[in-house]
């Protein structure tokens, strides 16, 4: 019997991986389905594995490449060109698809022709197991669209995965994936979009996408190895071919859509991490984008937040320096260091300096940030830590700067505190901000982990310290820039008079925005026994048999 759909596992040496995602396909309630692990020459255990799962499933076919891509695509085209169903997906072996995704894409596709339908994608975090929607208000509710014009903002929905397509219309369109190349997802999404007459989308999860945490996420992601060079200049060549594209099929005016997208995601990326690179680096990046910036359309730069055209416009200036600041705490309220006014224009400008060119002062004017009119609970500051001193025990002295660019604070002392929550309880750390020059504040201020209010039953995780301003019977409360790098303090406590040892690691946060970061780990008895038995307690039905109880007795 011929299968309705073709559902290709792509694979490079994850044999460990690969049967959970196989799994999540033999689970599908729509059964006549074909599954063809498409293996990119692997060297471990994975040609095993991938046999011994086909010996258990005759929809199950294997097929290995003679000698390894270094990509996603050969392997895609390989079973693509092998697959025998009127319809295809893709799974990478590192995911799963849930076990509803295959029937409903495929009842999408038998209740209207369309090119392909495509669903909803749930990234979850391996290290932790957080669920959230990729891109949720784009797949919010079920319509059809008539190509790609009917709403552009999809171009940020760039997934390969996440979607069905007919046969018939990637044949139609010698549609395949560009080999030899990364970041294909987007070329080979951006062309499906652009010839399909019309697509389907629906709101339900169709794609379980799994996160490893930055730091551990290396080989494994493309995404995730943004530092090296390479990844920036194979970003930037697969716009290139995007654009290429658009102007050779007639597409040309979604150019600006497009490149707001690039804009906005693919270069935020980037964006996000200049502050933990060298001045090499830097320069190179530059080399890299600052080409291709330069030539996208001027209305993609006027849709984006102005913090983030501020760090292009100084990335284009040369101004890396410059850039590494503007860059920490994006998307985060955190104000610049310092802004000049224009007499005679009346424009407020980021940096030391009034820019001389018209489009310098367009990029650069952050008189929309409002930061001498804002209410002050939303007002900017920005606050980073220029010393921190291990003290005896758990106890850390900080040493805080406040700028004030928008002089929303008076001349004179400031209330301040530092606020730190492990659990449902709050530490507070009191100290003085004093000026030092006008918009400038400084402060010292101990804060002692000890007495941290961490439950009895123990506190797994990390917190980041928030530094709260009090004025005229207002208070502001914003995030803490911790220096870029510093020694990792270890140090064990024991809470509640030894009876909850744990743990506790002072770090920078390692990534955008960089705060100060702080990680308990509970220990001793409070790991084996105490967070085990409140796990097992805090049950649904407890808690309210709990709650029962507790309204008798009242």
């Amino acid at each position: 019997m011929t299968p309705d759909v073709t559902v290709t596992v792509i694979v490079y040496n994850d044999a460990a991986r690969l049967p959970r995602a196989v799994a999540s396909l033999r689970r599908q309630t729509h059964a006549n389905i074909e599954i063809v692990i498409s293996d990119d020459h692997s060297t471990d255990e994975t040609p095993f594995v991938a046999r011994a799962l086909a010996a258990q499933d005759d929809r199950i076919r294997y097929l290995r490449l003679a000698r390894n891509s270094g990509g996603c695509s050969a392997p895609r085209n390989r079973a693509l060109a092998a697959a025998r169903a009127p319809y295809l997906m893709f799974l990478d072996s590192d995911d799963e698809l849930p076990a509803d995704a295959v029937e409903l894409l495929l009842a999408a596709h038998r209740e209207r022709e369309v090119d392909f339908t495509m669903g909803a994608v749930q990234r979850i975090r391996e290290d932790g197991g957080r669920r959230s929607t990729w891109m949720p208000h784009l797949v919010a509710e079920r319509r059809t669209l008539a190509g790609i014009e009917d709403d552009p903002r999809l171009f940020f929905e760039h997934l390969s995965t996440s979607k069905m397509y007919a046969r018939a219309f990637l044949d139609r369109h010698d549609l395949r994936f560009p080999e030899g190349i990364h970041y294909e997802d987007q070329l080979f999404s951006a062309q499906a979009y652009c010839l399909a007459k019309a697509f389907t989308i629906i709101p339900e999860p169709v794609y379980l996408w799994y996160i490893a945490p930055y730091a551990a996420a290396d080989s494994a992601s493309i995404s995730n190895q943004r530092h090296k060079l390479d990844n920036v200049r194979d970003r930037i060549h697969v716009q290139r071919l995007i654009d290429a594209f658009l102007t050779d099929s007639g597409h040309a005016a979604l150019r600006e859509d497009k490149d707001y997208k690039f804009l906005k995601h693919d270069f935020r990326m980037y964006a996000g991490d200049l502050p933990y690179r060298d001045e090499e680096w830097l320069r190179a990046f530059a080399e890299i984008t600052v080409p291709y910036v330069s030539a996208l359309a001027p209305g993609a730069f006027a849709r984006l937040p102005r913090p983030e055209r501020v760090v292009i416009q100084l990335v284009r200036e040369g101004r890396l320096s410059e850039a590494r600041h503007a860059a920490r705490g994006l998307g985060q309220g955190v104000a610049p260091r310092q802004v000049t006014a224009d007499p005679q224009g009346g424009g407020t400008y980021w940096g030391d300096r009034i820019p001389t060119t018209a489009w310098t002062r367009r990029e650069l004017d952050v008189t929309d940030l409002e930061l001498d009119t804002r209410p002050f609970p939303s007002a900017q500051f920005r606050h980073e830590i220029t010393e921190l001193t291990p003290e005896p025990g758990a106890g850390l002295s900080l040493r805080i700067r406040t700028y004030d660019p928008g002089l929303r604070l008076p001349v004179g002392p400031q209330r301040a505190a530092l606020l730190l929550a492990p659990g449902r309880r709050r530490l507070t750390a009191p100290f003085r901000l004093v000026p030092v020059r006008p918009g400038v504040f400084e402060g010292r201020v101990r804060l002692d982990l000890a007495t941290a209010p961490v439950p009895l039953h123990g506190f797994a995780g990390v917190r980041h310290p928030l530094l709260r301003i009090e004025h005229q019977g207002l208070a502001h409360t914003s995030l803490l820039l911790a220096p870029l790098s510093f020694p990792a303090l270890t140090t064990r406590v024991g809470y509640h008079s030894g009876a909850a040892p744990h743990d506790l690691t002072v770090e920078p946060e390692g990534r955008n925005p960089g705060r100060l970061q702080i990680r308990w780990r509970p220990a001793g008895v409070t790991n084996r026994l105490t967070r085990p038995l409140v796990r097992r307690l805090d049950r649904p039905g407890l808690r309210r048999a709990a709650r029962l109880l507790a309204s008798a007795l009242s």
